[in-house]
């Protein structure tokens, strides 16, 4: 099935997909980067305006639909895969994106988000991950590291934190991928492919609160040390990183480790772990880099491969009961087999 034939009438902007809105973020909030890349990717996808779709749950990022000038659905905690379920169901033409949060889609919504998963229903999904509740004022989320230390848990968290990327391969996920609110380019790419895939598309994006969370990712975004601790994945490419290119992932067995590589070192390019996005192997072990301090952070697609849709195999069964059994009639339908009259 074609996704979103519908071409525009004429060539969309940035603008075109503001609104008049004013946001209510606070300032530096990584959220705004995010809108950005959004409103700057979406008039170049070859779809028109009308045709978009954003639906939210609760959270900050949730407010999304209020400043993208498109049909939006703000919808109730955790619900957002559920109504945006609904609606490619209804009109598969659209092109939904559901934007989430770790609290959000991790928490409460956890099962609408493994289920939307299992399903592959050909929507997108970006979910804001600062590993915190910013909303409600810095509570501890599904996906604070062990031990953090937060208005709920002044002692610590005591609870194992959710890994995105290992939760949706855990699902079934078709199309898995994460970037960062401080790196707009690779955002702006990662945005693009989760488009151009046909089933859901999972983009984490981690997302600095600079108010309850402040810092969570300064490793990974900080100039001077960013470059040793993200590892930046590219299909087909050997696994290296490092501010002087000179360290890769070698697997030894089933596990990875840092090399160092080099005319000085025992390590060459050819003993790297070559990523290739079609293998839910190797995507599954870098899932599992998260919150690891001996390995980098991988940001990138982890995994990519085309899987049936579940609308596309609504639409074809809808199509054999038609020709199986006729189009049908509603009215005689309701007044078929056991019926009752209340007076």
């Amino acid at each position: 099935m074609e996704k979103n034939i519908k071409v525009p009438t004429k060539q969309l902007t940035r603008m075109d997909f503001t609104s008049d809105q004013t946001v209510k973020w606070c300032p530096g909030c990584g959220d705004y980067s995010v809108l950005a890349q959004v409103q700057r990717v979406m008039p170049d996808l070859g779809i028109p305006k009308e045709n978009f779709v954003i639906v939210s749950g609760i959270g900050c990022s949730s407010r999304f639909p209020y400043y993208m000038n498109t049909y939006g659905f703000h919808g109730i905690h955790g619900r957002a895969s559920a109504i945006a379920t609904g609606m490619k169901l209804s009109n598969p033409d659209l092109s939904i994106w559901i934007v989430t949060g770790d609290g959000d889609s991790l928490s409460i919504g956890g099962n609408h988000f493994i289920h939307l998963l299992r399903r592959n229903i050909d929507v997108n999904m970006l979910l804001f991950n600062n590993r915190i509740y910013g909303l409600t004022k810095g509570q501890y989320s599904p996906t604070s590291p062990l031990g953090k230390v937060t208005k709920s848990t002044p002692m610590g968290s005591l609870d194992h934190p959710f890994n995105p990327p290992a939760l949706a391969l855990g699902a079934h996920a078709s199309f898995v991928a994460r970037t960062i609110d401080k790196e707009p380019k690779h955002m702006q790419e990662m945005i693009r492919r989760s488009h151009q895939h046909h089933g859901t598309s999972f983009l984490e994006i981690y997302q600095n609160c600079l108010i309850f969370n402040d810092g969570e990712f300064a490793s990974y975004t900080d100039k001077e040390v960013k470059h040793d601790n993200v590892l930046v994945l590219e299909h087909g490419q050997p696994m290296i990183f490092g501010k002087n290119r000179d360290k890769g992932i070698h697997l030894a067995g089933n596990r990875p480790r840092v090399v160092n590589i080099g005319s000085e070192g025992q390590w060459t390019v050819n003993d790297l772990l070559v990523h290739d996005e079609k293998d839910w192997i190797i995507a599954s072990i870098l899932s599992h880099f998260t919150y690891r301090e001996d390995l980098p952070t991988p940001v990138g697609v982890f995994y990519a491969v085309q899987q049936t849709v579940y609308e596309d195999l609504l639409l074809d069964q809808c199509q054999q009961a038609v020709e199986l059994k006729g189009a049908g009639d509603l009215h005689e339908l309701m007044n078929s087999g056991d019926t009752w009259i209340v007076k």
